[in-house]
């Protein structure tokens, strides 16, 4: 990173973020040249350890396998990820050293920002679509079925009635007690979520039910219909907390489900994801045109507009605003979800 031989150096460690399968950390200090200049450093470690994402098992080793290709050839100035200056696998954990980026990010961006992050958003796939058609041979990039699979597993059953009333699920004792009684009816074969939404103990209005259930009703078509969109990279976690404004240029992070997807998909996320529903509206009609405004630069697409947008955002986060209202005990904690698909039916959902 300082381009000098460093013979000592004292470190502090911050923990930035992590779970359970992921940590990262801000090393920081000062590094003792050969010629005895001390140079202050800033880096981040990011190790993760290996798990399996359904349909996606190599998500994991991702960053790793992309810091080690040729996949970095595919950033400008102007929109890149933070620079590697050392990674490793070793079995079933990657570590990468990576720059730190001190910026502008979460809900301190402005609409401005993230106006810029949505046009360089368009840019970059437009770029890569066009002049880096060799990056479809770096085969770690995950497939266009993404989204697809993530949909449907809330048409799949994961828990069965028997685990989902026993102590050792951490599910809310309310949610226990409706499975009980009956409230709850779990459909055979389909997610406690997808139960949740035709069962009589779910009181949130009928317009919006019908709104999620015509997204599952007409799942094939809509899927059909997406597949007609250009093929486009995709970061497919691009959301206000993955995005740095630094030094007015566009810096992201976390690639991890990076691969090849279908246009809107990622801005269909920043539109929604971490955003507080007040925003989503002006959200929608700023940063809509401003990513196809850069996408068009580089490629002709065919006509999209904000209910195609909007359909992305349900298949992506409708049953997740659905979860943030179940299983949250508070009125506070409720109404975000259940506002959050007010305002997107409001808004215009066709």
């Amino acid at each position: 990173m300082l381009s000098v031989t460093v013979i000592n150096s004292d470190y502090q460690i911050k923990q930035l973020q992590g779970g359970t399968v992921g940590d990262v950390k801000l090393i920081s200090g000062f590094a003792k040249t050969a010629v005895g200049v001390e140079l202050p450093y800033k880096l981040v470690l990011k190790t993760q350890k290996k798990w399996e994402r359904p349909g996606d098992p190599n998500s994991w080793r991702r960053e790793y396998d992309l810091y080690v290709s040729d996949f970095s050839t595919a950033f400008s100035d102007t929109l890149c990820w933070p620079k590697c200056f050392y990674a490793e696998i070793n079995g079933d954990e990657t570590q990468i050293w990576m720059e730190y980026i001190d910026g502008i990010s979460g809900a301190n961006l402005k609409i401005e920002m993230l106006e810029q992050a949505a046009l360089e958003l368009g840019r970059y796939q437009g770029r890569i679509s066009k002049q880096y058609n060799n990056l479809r041979n770096i085969s770690c990039l995950g497939d266009t079925g993404f989204l697809e699979r993530e949909f449907k597993q809330w048409h799949t059953q994961s828990f069965t009635y028997d685990y989902l009333i026993s102590e050792p699920c951490r599910m809310p004792g309310f949610l226990k007690e409706m499975l009980k009684d009956g409230s709850i009816q779990l459909v055979d074969g389909k997610s406690f979520e997808y139960s949740y939404l035709r069962s009589r103990g779910c009181n949130i209005s009928e317009h919006l039910k019908n709104m999620l259930m015509d997204i599952d009703d007409h799942m094939e078509t809509l899927f059909d219909e997406s597949k007609k969109l250009p093929v486009v990279l995709c970061h497919r976690d691009f959301w206000n907390e993955n995005i740095f404004f630094s030094d007015d240029k566009i810096r992201l992070i976390d690639w991890d489900t990076a691969g090849w997807g279908y246009l809107g998909e990622d801005v269909a996320s920043l539109i929604i994801d971490g955003m507080n529903v007040e925003r989503f509206e002006e959200n929608c009609k700023r940063l809509v045109p401003a990513y196809l405004k850069g996408i068009i630069e580089y490629m002709d697409i065919p006509s999209i507009d904000e209910p195609i947008i909007l359909t992305m955002t349900l298949i992506k986060f409708g049953y997740r605003m659905m979860q943030e209202y179940m299983f949250s005990e508070s009125p506070n904690e409720k109404s975000w979800g259940v506002n959050a698909l007010q305002k997107i039916y409001e808004m215009g959902y066709i």
